[in-house]
């Protein structure tokens, strides 16, 4: 009876930790196809960066070192992309492309606010459209970012709570899913005046 007994907690026990292990393997799957989102519309992203690089050139003849400072940032977060996604989850990657991302961010920002001083090139037809499909690239990131996230989310609490603690390190689970997060450069919001 007691063979018995010990045998159907053997059994118990077993089938706990199958259920741990894929549950974790599960999750981290998710987590990393979440990402693989972010890295097709990162990449999409880059890919207009050129694009409306070209269509301002003629425009900003006088402002080259802008130009190339994104040419420049985009090449370090295409590097940083292709870091991130050899690791997803890893902290150091999730920083590297976190940074690189806020500058690019920060040097299509200067572009903008260059082409606001260039009415010529504001107008310019293939910039307008530019603007608008990386606006429309820029909230798939956010979305693609925001379900990585959550991903991650999920991950990072399953491997944590108890009793699954108990054997995720023993699993291979024993660093979290680092988050994904974007500095943006917002600028000073414009003064209003009432009446003049």
């Amino acid at each position: 009876m007691s063979a018995l007994l010990v045998g159907g907690v053997l059994v118990l026990l077993v089938a706990w930790a199958v259920a741990v292990w894929n549950r974790l393997v599960t999750l981290r799957n998710r987590y990393q196809n979440a990402f693989a989102q972010i890295d097709v519309q990162l990449k999409r992203r880059y890919d207009l960066v050129p694009n409306l690089v070209e269509a301002a050139k003629g425009y900003l003849t006088h402002e080259r070192e802008t130009l190339q400072a994104v040419i420049a940032a985009r090449g370090a977060a295409l590097q940083s992309l292709r870091t991130a996604a050899a690791a997803p989850g890893a902290a150091d990657a999730m920083a590297g492309l976190s940074g690189a991302e806020s500058a690019l961010g920060a040097a299509l920002a200067r572009v903008f606010a260059l082409a606001e001083r260039y009415p010529e090139l504001k107008a310019d037809r293939q910039m307008r459209q530019l603007a608008e499909e990386l606006t429309s690239t820029e909230n798939r990131v956010a979305f693609a970012r925001q379900h990585y996230n959550d991903s991650a989310t999920a991950y990072n609490t399953a491997r944590q709570v108890f009793p699954a603690s108990l054997l995720a390190g023993a699993f291979g689970h024993d660093r979290p899913a680092a988050l994904l997060t974007f500095e943006t450069a917002i600028a000073a919001p414009p003064a209003v005046r009432l009446g003049a």
